[in-house]
């Protein structure tokens, strides 16, 4: 007996199946800003994804508020580059309505030098630049004041902090706000410069050259954005599914250059 199976029949049983795979695939737009999100994405998430037939796509953007901008308008689905105080208060001030689905390992912000090799040897009135947005600047007077360096107002609001909110200062420094991407290109004329973790990672700087890295808390771990609606979509949660993978976290561990980032609490002990 002839098996059923002829060639014609399997060309059109092919045929089915690349339908099939095509109509599960979708296009995933994700957005980045200059630092290791995307890579750390392309190395052990985007693998996972793209098993279950996602399309990935990747834009970068430049300036902090672009990326809400672009998940706000659905022109991407979601985007890497912020904890959750940066999110809040983007929402707060441009009217957007973007939630987080999972925290990613982040680098923390740290004082930076190319004058001084040791915090023992930054002079009093030395200038300390530190980012303009308010939330990072409140992690940049934090590391400062647990220096003694400075003092800030009890109970004063991360999200609207400022150096004006600065009540002592007794080693006298010269406060400099200005955009936190410009951050490392002020090293040149600076003593200190409070850097982001992402910016100073795209700047070829190592945290281990930080001369005083902040302790990370939980609310400046960043996290995955998307609308308000579309955390429980399916590609929310298989993002958030591949985060918290054992994949990802042997891909991470083995990667000596994301060493002394602040790892999600998701991540088991090392071994």
């Amino acid at each position: 007996m002839s098996s059923p199976f002829r060639p014609q029949r399997l060309a059109a049983l092919s045929l089915l199946g690349l339908a099939a795979f095509a109509a599960h695939a979708a296009e995933l737009a994700v957005g980045f800003m200059p630092g290791p999100y995307r890579d750390a994405f392309a190395k052990g998430i985007a693998p996972q994804l793209e098993k279950k037939g996602y399309q990935i796509r990747y834009v970068e953007f430049s300036q902090g508020v672009q990326p809400n901008d672009a998940v706000q308008r659905g022109n991407i689905d979601a985007n890497i580059f912020q904890h959750t105080l940066y999110l809040q208060a983007t929402n707060k001030s441009q009217g957007f309505d973007l939630v987080p689905v999972v925290h990613v390992p982040t680098p923390p912000m740290g004082l930076y030098s190319q004058k001084h090799s040791k915090l023992a040897d930054v002079p009093d009135g030395a200038t300390v630049t530190l980012p303009a947005d308010p939330v990072n600047a409140a992690r940049a007077l934090n590391i400062l004041a647990g220096l003694g360096w400075v003092q800030l107002k009890p109970g004063v609001d991360p999200i609207s902090v400022s150096e004006r909110d600065v009540v002592a200062n007794p080693k006298r420094l010269k406060l400099v706000p200005l955009d936190a991407a410009q951050a490392p290109r002020s090293l040149a004329d600076a003593d200190l410069a409070a850097v982001q973790g992402n910016f100073a990672v795209a700047s070829g700087l190592k945290l281990t050259d930080a001369l005083k890295l902040e302790d990370m808390t939980l609310p400046y771990v960043n996290v995955v954005a998307v609308k308000r609606g579309n955390e429980n979509a399916a590609f929310a949660r298989d993002i958030a599914e591949a985060y918290r993978s054992a994949e990802f976290q042997r891909v991470f561990r083995a990667n000596p250059v994301w060493a002394g980032y602040r790892l999600p609490d998701y991540f088991t002990a090392s071994q």
